[in-house]
């Protein structure tokens, strides 16, 4: 009997796997504290977990509809409305999805044909690069130096083809906590309506802002809304990682498509867990969400502090839970050389800045993930400040 030939495809020799993925394997093997990879391993709100154990007690086990369950659908359209000042019919403009990773995919996969191009800004997270490459688009960088990483629209205007299709923003952004402010949006609003740009955009961080910031969804601005798909989610904000609840806005004509490619791709997101994401969004109190900004701005203060005290100069992140911080000091060629020393030296973890550039312009930066619990955190930056000067 003639054996298959083992051969991956062309698309998957475009594909790695993940460092953050990769350094959380190292830590493991290390016994070390991983603040490489944004788990979230935080306690979930009671709303949430009651939620879907109620749903669970009243047989919602079942396929619910390609888009989602009605109670969260509804939810996330008022959620929109109070919090981001955006309208959206939750019966045909929002599709519920596995994370906010499935919501980007099935976008990608409905709105994109393969050849197209597609924005992203640099210092990027990997996994937005590749499922462009996975849907076979091609990405194409506009570079934002720290520390204030500002876009560069000359840049982004030479950049331009006929073959850009799209531009994809992450506000505010992994890895460099840079919240995009209502002057650059507004810019981007003039700058895609001339090149007829499609915009998407991962909002997954927007309850991490910090020293007085403000969260703007850029549909919300105007000229934009019905160019943009917003992907956002509950796995950061609620500390639900393993749920996969996310969910994607949009027109829609361009809902009902991305919402057949979900049901393609996943059916559907996990039924219980839609109703305990629903439960959380409409029974927990703002001061939940304003008290979970303070307990983070105190986060990053902290490793910032550490990181600067040890000669490790940080980015310090306007949002979402990372920090970018210089490694340029410690001994070793590239950046994961950098910090597999920084993790035998001080058993901590972090993710080569390598993995955020399509060059080599990450190779003296390491990111570092402050969602975890105080103590582990404070233990944390004690293993870092034993690091040798």
């Amino acid at each position: 009997m003639t054996q298959p030939r083992a051969k991956h495809s062309v698309l998957s020799g475009q594909i790695v796997q993940s460092e953050i993925r990769n350094m959380s394997i190292e830590c493991d093997r290390a016994g070390g504290i991983n603040l490489a990879q944004g788990i979230c391993d935080l306690p979930l709100p009671k709303e949430a977990r009651d939620g879907a154990v109620e749903a669970m007690d009243a047989g919602i086990n079942t396929y619910t509809r390609y888009d989602g369950l009605p109670e969260l659908r509804a939810a996330i359209a008022e959620k929109s409305r109070k919090y981001n000042g955006l309208e959206y019919d939750p019966e045909t403009e929002i599709v519920a999805s596995c994370g906010a990773t499935g919501a980007f995919y099935c976008a990608c996969l409905a709105m994109l044909n393969p050849g197209d191009e597609v924005i992203v800004f640099e210092p990027y997270y990997g996994y937005h690069v590749n499922t462009l490459l996975a849907v076979r688009a091609v990405p194409r960088y506009c570079r934002m130096a720290p520390p204030d990483f500002k876009v560069d629209f000359d840049a982004l205007a030479r950049l331009v083809n006929p073959k850009t299709r799209a531009v994809l923003i992450n506000t505010p952004a992994n890895p460099s906590g840079k919240v995009f402010p209502r002057t650059e949006l507004e810019m981007f609003a003039d700058f895609c309506e001339h090149h007829g740009l499609l915009v998407f955009t991962d909002e997954i961080y927007e309850y991490f802002v910090y020293n007085g910031k403000k969260h703007l969804s850029p549909a919300a601005v105007p000229g934009l809304k019905d160019r943009t798909l917003t992907i956002s989610g509950y796995s950061k904000t609620f500390s639900i990682t393993g749920w996969r609840i996310g969910y994607l806005l949009c027109h829609a004509n361009y809902a009902k498509m991305i919402g057949h490619v979900n049901d393609l791709i996943y059916v559907c997101a996990p039924a219980p867990l839609q109703i305990g994401a629903a439960r959380g969004i409409t029974r927990l109190p703002d001061t939940f969400y304003t008290n979970l900004c303070a307990e983070y701005l105190k986060k990053r203060d902290l490793i910032c502090k550490t990181l600067a005290d040890i000669g490790l100069p940080p980015c310090v992140p306007e949002g979402a839970y990372y920090v970018l911080a210089d490694i340029g000091r410690l001994p070793g060629a590239t950046a994961k050389e950098k910090a597999m020393h920084l993790l035998k030296t001080t058993g901590v973890a972090g993710v080569p800045g390598g993995a955020f550039y399509h060059d080599d312009a990450g190779e003296s930066l390491i990111r570092f993930c402050f969602a975890k619990g105080v103590e582990e955190l404070e233990r944390a930056c004690g293993r870092l400040r034993k690091l040798p000067g």
